[in-house]
């Protein structure tokens, strides 16, 4: 398998004084979506938390939309 996909939704975002923020993501699952019947076999429950420092990245979330995110694997940090 070369990668994992699961569809998250935004719950929440959480903005701090110095400007980041933590973007909290949620597993989605309506039984009335086709898609998120077959994401539910394989993402049935999680939550994925990412605190963002970079304005226009954070501007990019919003509460109540999706994504899908992807696992892959990465190669291991070569050391010098």
């Amino acid at each position: 398998m070369e990668k994992v996909r699961g569809k998250f939704v935004v719950q929440s975002i959480e903005t701090f004084s110095y400007g980041g923020k933590t973007v909290k993501f949620a597993t989605q699952y309506d039984q009335t979506i086709p898609e998120d019947q077959r994401f539910a076999q394989a993402t049935p429950n999680g939550t994925i938390s990412m605190t963002v420092d970079n304005p226009p990245a954070a501007a990019f979330f919003t509460p109540g939309q999706a994504f899908y995110v992807d696992f892959t694997p990465a190669e291991p940090a070569k050391t010098v």
